[in-house]
């Protein structure tokens, strides 16, 4: 059998999978970088290239057209928070038809941690000799009655890292200290977190423990796919998410529910393109899983990130802000790697229940019942500067985008002014890296 067969024949992996412990190659020195060029002779830098207005145009024109053999209006769920500011800083609602409408998902890490978990991390790093580790945009998430960043003003050792692997280092630097990863994410930063405990684990540290809220995509779909409140008839697919878990996850959205996905990226053609994709599939009469970010996504995933993932996390019950507790929905560690486990390093400081604030529709708007101006509070009683939910603090918020990129009215800071109709005025400023006229806050 040859290795080509051999390798079509293999298992896919998947998060569930107990592989081999992950090896290290051995480092090289680095290659020379080439950059992949095109016809003309011009190296292709991946994002002038998806920003021409020419391109943007012409997916408008083609998009319209589709767009007039769709039985009825439909609503395509954008599930990732970065496609969310790609589609508002570009603006792209001005080059949609009226048949079409864009709602906001789940797919911000910070906004659905819930309350009571950054509450937890607020008590954890007010206990004596600990340094509490995190994301820069969880510092300023709301607890009951403050933030990490507030913790830290009053004393407590609160530090922002760029990744797991920056807290692995505190850690090993200050080994009289108990150092805590507050771990959140989904696929795309969990394998980050696995790493950093196979190494810690390899270090011999015993100081390095992870607080995790960690979550899976695909229940959060079906989730929302089951809930009453909300229609939804095709997915817009996280891109970075699917570079780790590949198509296979999203194959029950087609085959149980019938609703298209199409995985895409981040420029303002990839949008467009998948757009335009998901509306020929619904006026096709298909459903399917499709991957227009073809230059990123593999169909299998990245096994080594799988493989690592599930040789330290096994699937758990999760609470998400919004979406309530998904059983299977998120990943803990595994009784190997209990040692690690903040809540056992902490058992007195048990998360307990916190739910949002009435007047926050972040719960909302996170399963795109609401969008951000139909929150009573937003602009006004939530704003960056003072949020009163997750989505008004994360760059990949659906309420921080509209705060951010839309036109404002009555003079108040971050209301929303309606979409003007397609048109080639917002596609013209692809090229210079600009928003769309009507995407940029004044």
């Amino acid at each position: 059998m040859s290795r080509r067969t051999r390798r079509a024949r293999a298992a896919p992996v998947t998060w569930r999978t107990r592989a081999a412990p992950v090896t290290r190659r051995p480092q090289t020195a680095p290659a020379t970088r080439r950059f992949q060029t095109a016809p003309g002779g011009e190296p292709v830098r991946f994002v002038d290239e998806f920003r021409q207005q020419p391109l943007a145009q012409g997916l408008a024109r083609a998009l319209a057209r589709a767009a007039e053999r769709l039985p009825r209006p439909i609503q395509i769920m954008e599930v990732c928070g970065g496609h969310t500011h790609a589609i508002f800083r570009f603006g792209l609602h001005d080059l949609l038809p009226p048949q079409v409408r864009l709602i906001h998902g789940p797919g911000c890490p910070v906004c659905v941690t819930p309350r009571s978990r950054v509450e937890q991390a607020i008590a954890i790093a007010r206990q004596p000799g600990v340094i509490l580790t995190c994301f820069g945009d969880m510092l300023r998430v709301p607890g009951r009655r403050t933030s990490l960043l507030g913790a830290r003003a009053e004393g407590a050792d609160v530090r922002m890292v760029y990744s797991a692997l920056d807290a692995l280092e505190i850690a090993r630097a200050h080994p009289d200290r108990q150092v805590v990863w507050f771990a959140i994410g989904f696929e795309t930063t969990i394998p980050g977190n696995a790493m950093a405990a196979l190494r810690a684990r390899g270090m011999g540290l015993r100081n390095f423990y992870l607080l995790t809220s960690q979550v899976l995509l695909p229940p959060a779909l079906r989730a929302i796919l089951d809930a009453p409140d909300v229609r939804v008839d095709a997915f817009i697919g996280p891109g970075h998410v699917s570079t780790i878990i590949g198509t296979e996850p999203y194959r029950f959205v087609a085959e149980e529910y019938g609703r298209p996905v199409v995985i895409s990226g981040f420029e303002p053609l990839d949008l467009l393109q998948s757009i335009l994709m998901i509306v020929r599939q619904l006026v096709e009469g298909r459903a399917e899983v499709e991957v227009q970010y073809r230059r990123a996504v593999p169909p299998r995933g990245n096994p080594i990130a799988l493989r690592a993932m599930a040789e330290v996390f096994r699937p758990v019950t999760q609470e998400w802000r919004g979406l309530g507790v998904l059983p299977e929905s998120g990943l803990g560690l595994r009784p190997e790697f209990a040692e690690m486990d903040a809540d056992r390093a902490f058992p007195d400081i048990a998360p307990g229940e916190l739910p949002d604030p009435r007047a926050c529709a972040c719960g909302e708007i996170l399963r795109g019942v609401r969008t951000p101006p139909e929150c009573p509070v937003f602009g006004t009683g939530c704003t960056p500067e003072h949020p009163l939910g997750a989505c008004m603090v994360s760059p990949e918020g659906a309420c921080a985008a509209y705060y951010r990129y839309r036109p404002h009215r009555d003079g108040r800071e971050g209301a929303p002014a309606a979409a003007t109709p397609a048109s080639g005025a917002a596609a013209a400023t692809f090229a210079a890296g600009r928003a769309a006229p009507g995407g940029e806050s004044r």
